[in-house]
Order: C-alpha cells, then structure tokens, then sequence
C-alpha cells in the first residue's frame, strides 16, 4: 500500500467541499472511510452537502496533519461523488464508519448517529496530490 492510501486510512477527519446551486463552495469536516480506493461518508439526505450532490456531482476533499516541519504531511483531491441510499447497504457502511470512531456500536452517540443516516456518499476521486514538509 503507498504513503497516500495508508495515511488516508489512518486519519479521522476529512473536510470536504461540495457545490450548492450557485456553484459557491461549500467545506464540513466529516467523518469518514477509505477503502477499495473510494471515500465513504455518513450523513443525512436533509444535509447541505447531500443536497448540493442530488445537483452537482463534483467535489474536493483535503486530508492534512501536522504545523510544524518536518511533520507536515496531507493528500487533497477531487472526484465524483455518488449517493447511496439502499437501506441495508447504508447501514452496514454507515456502522464501519463509526466502529472508527466508537469502541462498540452500544454508545448513545454512535447509536443516535446510525438512526439519522439514511444515505452514504461515495467519492471516486479522479485526482490526488499530495504534499509534505
């Protein structure tokens, strides 16, 4: 696996940038999962950014660690987004999602989150640069 994939698994936050019917910008900092080269993130087919990829399948997502040299290190791309609503389907990638960032599935939050997704976005990215100081 290169640099790219493994730091990509490895972080927690991934902001991401969609673009509402003015094709104004909009970033959130999500939660997320890399796997099978493609980006999966939880959310909520009332979101902005949900909204914004029912007009626009365009987006931009940046990943980044680090303030001071030599451990500066960060991936940013672009790609195609696609939403999954299959109920089942979204469930099962939507509890992956938060096995990373809960001990078990029994938490209040984890459980309240799990309830209010009911759709996946899946991002294919086209492009990838990365950079390192």
């Amino acid at each position: 696996m290169n640099k790219r994939d493994e730091f990509l698994k490895s972080q927690k936050i991934l902001r991401l940038v969609t673009l509402d019917k003015k094709n104004t910008p909009h970033i959130v900092p999500v939660w997320y999962i890399y796997s099978s080269k493609k980006i999966y993130i939880g959310t909520n087919t009332r979101t902005q950014k949900a909204n914004n990829l029912k007009k626009n399948k365009d987006v931009a997502f940046c990943v980044d660690v680090g303030i001071n040299a030599p451990n500066i290190f960060g991936v940013m791309g672009k790609g195609k987004a696609n939403l999954i609503l299959n109920k089942a389907k979204v469930k099962k990638i939507a509890t992956k999602i938060l096995l990373r960032y809960f001990k078990d599935m029994k938490n209040k939050s984890a459980i309240e989150l799990l309830a209010d997704t009911d759709c996946v976005i899946e991002i294919v990215p086209e492009k990838f640069s990365n950079w390192s100081y």
